[in-house]
């Protein structure tokens, strides 16, 4: 590896919630037992230094010691240009399309709220992204949610029959797609796309579709971006992405849509500007620039193999030494999404008491529940292997093996 995905950080204190709201006044999060140090498995996002290309682009802009309003430049929107078409296959991007969002969920806001009105239906797989479900219900929206189901395989799939009923029954014309799938982990075939956005065709929907994922996928895998599967899904779709999950960069705040219909990108851009919550930060413009160049996808492409291979681990390790606990093998993002049904069935706990003792045991996952998973548990992948295999190790010794 040319690049750092081995040191261990110390984030505590370094404006990192993911170590900071452990044991912190109020928090959900107790301090782990037993002198313990807490290893942070639930927040997305990552624990491994960023390339340092950003950090090198941040350095050289904080040279010039002026930071007063500004304009994104064309460097700006070439990177992303540069990034969709190297990365995801996509010639027709022009800088009209690009639109700076404050974060995704902003994107599904402004969108939501342009063309539906708050009591309105929003379709949404289930499991479904936390960030969705206070997104729509902050704003008045009622959740319609369409299961997925394990295949024979235990594959993730659409149900497109519970899909079109659930349309047709709530007139719904607005809906929320996520791609890759979190928490599922799918990366969607290319037939899975093409036949979700048939649906929703067929029913009028304006398609929100999430990729702030894309980045983040097995070496053999391909993320289909859902605007390049049809004319009718280039218009329709407002894609939103970001950097963020890819470069570990949320504390710079900075997303982006990718709109190709004027009529579309009208009404979403008008709902964002009208609230005045879309400002970029100067720094997170130079940091985009300097995550999507060259250096960036070197980095990137290594970042894919720690985290298949962290995966892989993990899911091995469970197979093996966790009897009653599955997980799917994510194709994308760096979530494992735990079914701990059998476990907490056969040994008379529900999935509090399993979530409590890996906090107790300074592992700190995240409650599936939140998500729409019953006995289900979110676990970030994203640290050095030595901490996964450390935290399964305690799982093991202290929870499910005890």
């Amino acid at each position: 590896m040319t690049y750092d995905f081995t040191s261990i950080l110390d984030r505590a204190g370094h404006d990192a919630i993911a170590l900071d709201a452990i044991g912190a006044p109020g928090s959900a999060f107790p301090a782990p037992e037993g002198g313990l140090d807490p290893i942070p498995m639930w927040i997305a996002d990552m624990n491994f230094p960023v390339a340092p290309s950003i950090t090198r682009a941040i350095e050289e802009r904080l040279q010039y010691p002026t930071f007063g309003y500004f304009r994104p430049s064309d460097d700006y929107y070439q990177a992303i240009i540069d990034w969709h078409r190297i990365r995801k296959g996509v010639d027709d991007l022009k800088p009209d399309y690009i639109g700076y969002e404050n974060g995704v969920l902003g994107g599904v806001v402004s969108t939501v709220t342009s063309f539906a009105a708050p009591g309105d239906a929003v379709l949404v797989h289930s499991p479904t992204y936390v960030g969705f479900t206070h997104s729509l219900e902050d704003n008045g929206f009622k959740i319609v949610l369409s299961p997925l189901v394990r295949d024979e395989a235990g594959v993730w799939r659409m149900d497109f029959e519970d899909m079109e009923r659930r349309l047709s029954e709530g007139h719904i014309h607005v809906a929320i797609f996520c791609s890759p799938h979190n928490p599922c982990g799918r990366v969607w075939e290319r037939w899975e796309v093409e036949r979700a956005m048939e649906i929703y065709r067929a029913h009028d929907c304006v398609v929100i579709s999430d990729e702030i994922w894309s980045d983040i996928v097995r070496p053999g895998v391909t993320h289909v971006p859902t605007q390049s599967v049809s004319e009718d899904a280039r218009d329709r779709t407002v894609a939103l992405y970001a950097p963020s999950k890819t470069f570990n960069l949320a504390g710079l705040i900075g997303s982006y849509h990718v709109i190709y219909s004027d009529y579309l990108r009208d009404r979403v851009e008008s709902k964002g500007a009208k609230t005045h919550y879309n400002s970029m930060n100067v720094l997170s413009q130079h940091a985009l620039v300097g995550a999507y160049g060259a250096e960036g996808r070197a980095w990137a492409d290594e970042l894919n193999q720690v985290i298949a291979g962290n995966v892989d681990w993990a899911c091995d390790f469970i197979e093996s030494r966790l009897p009653g606990v599955e997980a799917f093998r994510p194709q994308g993002t760096y979530m494992l999404f735990l079914d701990c049904s059998g476990w907490c069935a056969e040994h008379g706990h529900d999935i509090e008491w399993v979530l409590h003792e890996g906090w107790r045991a300074g592992v700190y996952w995240q409650d599936g529940r939140a998500f729409h998973g019953p006995c289900h548990i979110r676990m970030n992948l994203a640290l050095p292997l030595s901490r996964v295999q450390e935290a399964f190790e305690r799982l093991s010794e202290r929870v499910f093996n005890a």
